[in-house]
């Protein structure tokens, strides 16, 4: 599948820094949360779809994948 948009976080226990490359445009896109995952898969519904996702974390974060 061909994605439109590519997102990376970077998971702690307190925080997600997470950032988005638009293809078509170039556009780059960065925002830091508090740990709320409902509001970085929030943030990224706004981007262009579809969107692929990765992301690196410890031992904290790994319940990200079941949302």
């Amino acid at each position: 599948m061909l994605y439109s948009t590519s997102i990376g976080l970077d998971v702690h226990a307190r925080s997600i820094s997470a950032a988005a490359f638009v293809f078509e445009t170039g556009e780059v896109a960065q925002r830091t949360f508090g740990y709320d995952p409902d509001a970085v898969a929030a943030w990224a519904a706004t981007l262009p779809q579809p969107a692929g996702c990765l992301y690196e974390s410890g031992p904290t974060g790994f319940d990200l994948q079941r949302r």
